[in-house]
């Protein structure tokens, strides 16, 4: 449930009632608005505590939530939230773009893709250097070599990077470096690396599972949350469907969907979505016209030779017209385009 004081409630009565709720056996989140503050209670049963505080000082109602997942819910906090990355702010209107490989396969090559992509107007890089892949044969990522490329790549370009995190043990690794850990489609429900990024104050970037329903997806983000970490950018990577002309089958329901039930910001991956570099450009638009806060791409600056990926990776070339209709999508929707 959720408790919302009162627009001139004093910092000692919320303080207050967060003691009395915490004393109850309950976990408290507040959300401070411009005209109100809102305590989440989380536990076993707040319910029962409800008659407790609707006549508390300084208390304006008490309303339960009755979705599962709480403090991802727009009841819990109704305005967007939006988590500052580098010189961007994720969530505010104008599109955040995510750009680079699949994973670092090289360094001179990373680093020329990594450079034009800068050069087009990217916001951050991507770039794995932990793979999980399907075939234990496949290409598995660089590792500590990958970071030190990755290192150079932020030093050289001035941008923050996105990597993904495989274990907890990886953690204290890559959270050095990188500027936002993301959580693959295959660890959505790895509930102990959600509980141990969740600890950190640092973004993360949370996929959506490749069979994951909506609220499977909500609830994993609540993992996060839960621990203290109100920083994740929900991304839709696509899902598994029954056609096999694409790799996945890009859920843009889910933008507008998330867009009405959460706060958080949700971004969209075109090229996981759909495997194929002919579609990669008409999706990311329509993921944009959608609502999407941004986007994540994957591109090469020579995608025959990518060690993964390279099917559903754009040239720089490419990924720089992209960018030019991103901008002009944007602002036929009267959301802020401008010098990148």
């Amino acid at each position: 449930m959720i408790i919302v004081m009162r627009h001139d409630a004093t910092k000692e009565q919320v303080s207050a009632v967060v003691s009395q709720v915490e004393a109850h056996g309950c976990r408290t989140h507040l959300s401070d608005g411009d005209e109100r503050t809102v305590i989440g209670v989380i536990g076993t049963n707040p319910f029962a505590l409800r008659d407790l505080f609707i006549e508390a000082p300084g208390v304006a109602e008490v309303v339960p939530i009755t979705k599962p997942f709480k403090l991802s819910n727009r009841e819990f906090r109704a305005r967007d939230t939006r988590i500052t990355v580098g010189a961007h702010e994720v969530g505010a209107a104008r599109p955040w773009i995510v750009a680079g490989p699949c994973s670092v396969d090289g360094e001179e090559l990373y680093l020329e893709t990594c450079r034009n992509v800068r050069a087009a107007g990217a916001h951050a890089l991507r770039g794995g250097v932990f793979k999980p892949r399907t075939s234990p044969y496949s290409f598995q990522g660089l590792r500590g070599d990958g970071i030190s490329i990755l290192r150079e790549a932020k030093r050289e370009t001035g941008l923050p990077l996105v990597c993904e995190v495989l274990e907890p043990a990886d953690i204290g690794t890559l959270a050095d470096i990188v500027d936002v850990l993301q959580i693959g489609a295959r660890n959505m429900q790895n509930f102990p690396l959600l509980s141990e990024v969740g600890r950190l104050r640092k973004p993360v970037l949370l996929k959506r599972g490749m069979s994951a329903t909506i609220e499977e997806w909500l609830l994993s983000a609540e993992y996060i949350l839960s621990q203290g970490n109100y920083d994740v950018i929900l991304c839709e990577r696509g899902i598994r469907t029954f056609e096999t002309y694409t790799r996945n089958t890009l859920d843009l329901n889910a933008v507008p969907l998330i867009k009405e039930l959460s706060h958080l910001p949700v971004i969209v991956d075109p090229s996981h979505g759909t495997g194929r570099r002919s579609l990669v450009t008409p999706m990311a638009l329509a993921g944009i016209a959608a609502g999407a806060d941004g986007l994540i791409v994957e591109v090469h600056a020579q995608p025959e030779v990518a060690l993964s990926d390279g099917a559903q990776s754009l040239t720089p070339q490419a990924f720089a017209h992209l960018v030019e209709q991103v901008d002009a999508v944007a602002a036929a929707l009267h959301r802020t385009v401008g010098v990148r």
